[in-house]
């Protein structure tokens, strides 16, 4: 799971609290965090998932975008390509949910109290499609985190910094790595608010 939720504290979120937000089995990860030089690639790879989303889905497909760190050039990632799929209402798992599984997509993430995100696995490359409703503030702040880091080097480079460091620890779940950037991705967002506020 690879939220970028916010209210994770310095303490990692138990077993039993990551099982209830997991669809099936939860694995512990118990290794470092592999982070790979940035692959331009990525873009091709996401443009063919979003063509598929778009294709199994077509007008319940509000808006399919590029998130995460394998969107931004020159930053180092997991070789996971993050998606952000905009529908209606995320909650109406009826109008989405079959059409992406049929299509070989696996629900694996809800989250009813984090902007009631839904997130799938693809069914070949090595996705996280993340689901939010229309209007949801998260969606905003994804694009804007992602746009202020691909025209901003400085920030880029000290966000690469923060990860390259933590990827170094042995994690438990991948989603306390996740958690652990909360603190940097909030400075982040407020220096980027702040200039867009001038």
């Amino acid at each position: 799971m690879t939220s970028m939720q916010d209210g994770c504290g310095s303490k990692p979120r138990s077993d039993e609290d990551l099982q209830k937000l997991t669809v099936g089995e939860l694995k512990p990860h118990n290794a470092t965090i592999t982070l790979v030089e940035y692959d331009p690639r990525w873009p091709k790879l996401f443009e063919r998932e979003a063509n598929r989303v778009r294709s199994v889905l077509g007008n319940k497909a509000l808006r399919v975008e590029h998130v995460g760190s394998t969107s931004v050039p020159g930053l180092c990632a997991k070789p996971i390509i993050d998606m952000l799929l905009v529908v209606a209402d995320s909650t109406d798992e009826a109008s989405y949910v079959l059409d992406l599984e049929a299509a070989g997509y696996i629900l694996r993430v809800r989250e009813p109290d984090w902007f009631e995100h839904r997130l799938f696995k693809g069914p070949d490359v090595d996705i996280n499609l993340h689901v939010f409703s229309a209007g949801t503030s998260e969606v905003e702040r994804m694009l804007r985190f992602r746009n202020w880091l691909r025209v901003n080097d400085t920030e880029r480079d000290k966000y690469a910094q923060v990860k390259r460091s933590l990827a170094k620890n042995k994690w438990r779940h991948v989603q306390h790595y996740a958690d652990a950037k909360t603190s940097i991705i909030r400075e982040i967002m407020e220096r980027a608010n702040s200039v867009e506020r001038k």
